[in-house]
């Protein structure tokens, strides 16, 4: 059975003195320097403390479209597969989760790949003394080809008193004719589901920037609507 060595509550700071040999565990917040090989998994477990919305459009023609304009190699048809059945129209309108072969809901790697960059880009603000993230340079170019999240679809569990729902918003947006308002629905998962993945990295240097931006899930989460707060999460490493 797998032992959890390092628990993540989201408390961003300087760490203390870096630790070194694996299997040490550390304290909340702290960066932990590992042995850790070159290409060894990290193994994760994510625990969203706020309900999570889905963000892909339940549309197969504008899903293609939109991974068409932002993927250089073309689309992937087991994405679009991957999309629930939709029949009626305010269904189609709405943001959902990819299914997993068995009908679950999922996440894709690329989304915790654009966590990632997300968190990085706001961490990279913050005080240089207090985190990593300031000094990385190019961040995007080292989350896209150093740092992987596997396995490609990542199953969303959601706990036995759970089920999954809908959230619907206003959204208001000021233009030249006036303010305008229009109706955001998405599909969600409550607070409490699971997922657990692992993270490969060429340098083994690079734990310590993930480690620091998992635990900014804590205050900015996955997902739609992740500036009210949605999507947020506590996470612990499964294999430290």
């Amino acid at each position: 059975m797998t032992k959890a060595k390092r628990k993540g509550h989201g408390e961003l700071g300087k760490a203390p003195a870096a630790r070194k040999g694996k299997g040490a565990p550390a304290t909340q917040g702290e960066t932990v320097h590992t042995s850790r090989a070159p290409m060894e998994p990290m193994r994760v477990r994510l625990t969203f403390t706020e309900e999570c919305l889905g963000t892909l459009s339940a549309k197969p023609d504008i899903m293609r479209d939109h991974i068409a304009s932002k993927r250089p190699g073309g689309i992937d048809e087991a994405e679009i597969a991957a999309l629930p059945d939709v029949d009626d129209t305010v269904k189609q309108e709405t943001t959902v989760f990819a299914r997993t072969k068995d009908g679950g809901p999922m996440l894709w790697d690329y989304q915790i790949k654009g966590f990632f960059k997300g968190a990085c880009s706001a961490l990279r603000r913050g005080d240089p003394n207090e985190f990593g993230s300031p000094k990385i340079k190019a961040h995007k170019k080292i989350i896209d080809g150093c740092i992987f999240p596997e396995p490609r679809q990542i199953a969303l569990n959601i706990p036995t008193d759970g089920e999954m729902g809908i959230c619907e918003r206003p959204l208001r947006a000021s233009t030249a004719q006036g303010e305008r308002i229009a109706l955001a629905r998405s599909e969600t998962v409550p607070a409490g589901t699971t997922l657990e993945f692992d993270i490969v990295m060429l340098n083994p240097e690079h734990a310590g920037w993930v480690q620091e931006w998992l635990d900014y899930g804590r205050y900015h989460g996955i997902g739609q609507w992740r500036n009210s707060g949605k999507g947020r999460f506590l996470w612990e490493e499964l294999n430290g």
